[in-house]
């Protein structure tokens, strides 16, 4: 696992780090990922989970009480939610990190093949505690009508809203109409891919006080690293 942070720019502090997998040899997600099929789906998965918070309870996340921890989490993976979940429940027992720190992802770009099956797992995560979130926002198979169907605790707003967003009106049209309906549902926004200081200022005028890229801080393998605050 390699770890990113998401910062929080309105407190100055680390909000969250997200765990992304990564290969023995350092491969990148995408490579890990074209590995993954029907038969070992639900155990890669599971073995993700308990990883990430295994590692990031190692590296002291567990003693940082104002960080989470973001998983991303694959729905076509879990059969019943109930049953996936016991494993991560017992490694965030095992490794004392409570479940309302806890974050899991699922990502607007793996097709939901049954939506009603996905409100049943973000139902019963939020059953157990679990803060829930859709990653890559605007950049998938839904859009709003994934939002439409299931109201997450974070939406994350994909790089392709962000980039180049201080000089692009509709983009910052876009993500300020997306902003209205997360005030309305009660939904935190988080900045995904910002790599330019005019990019952060611009998403800060629109309100949006959580922010993930490289400008703030790169994935390091197997370490949660300091952020990097511009002036």
């Amino acid at each position: 696992m390699a770890f990113q942070p998401i910062l929080d720019l309105r407190r100055r502090t680390v909000h969250a780090y997200e765990a992304l997998v990564r290969g023995v040899e350092g491969q990148g997600a995408g490579w890990v990922l074209e590995q993954v099929n029907s038969d070992n789906r639900y155990r890669f998965d599971q073995a993700c989970r308990v990883k990430a918070i295994e590692l990031a309870a190692r590296l002291g996340l567990a003693d940082r009480p104002d960080c989470k921890l973001h998983i991303n989490f694959l729905p076509n993976a879990v059969y019943r939610p109930e049953t996936c979940i016991r494993a991560t429940l017992e490694a965030a027992k095992q490794f004392e990190l409570p479940t309302d720190r806890l974050v899991f992802e699922v990502t607007e770009g793996e097709q939901v093949q049954d939506e009603a099956h996905l409100q049943g797992i973000f139902t019963e995560y939020r059953r157990q505690g679990f803060a829930t979130a859709i990653d890559d926002f605007g950049a998938g198979y839904s859009g709003l009508n994934l939002l439409a169907n299931f109201q997450p605790d974070i939406i994350k707003l994909d790089m392709a809203l962000t980039r180049g967003i201080d000089s692009d009106r509709v983009r910052r049209s876009i993500v300020s109409g997306v902003l209205l309906v997360c005030r309305e549902l009660g939904i935190r926004p988080v900045a995904e891919g910002v790599e330019t200081l005019a990019e952060l200022n611009t998403l800060a005028d629109l309100g949006i006080e959580l922010v993930q890229g490289y400008l703030l801080g790169r994935p390091v393998f197997e370490q949660l690293p300091e952020p990097h605050w511009p002036d």
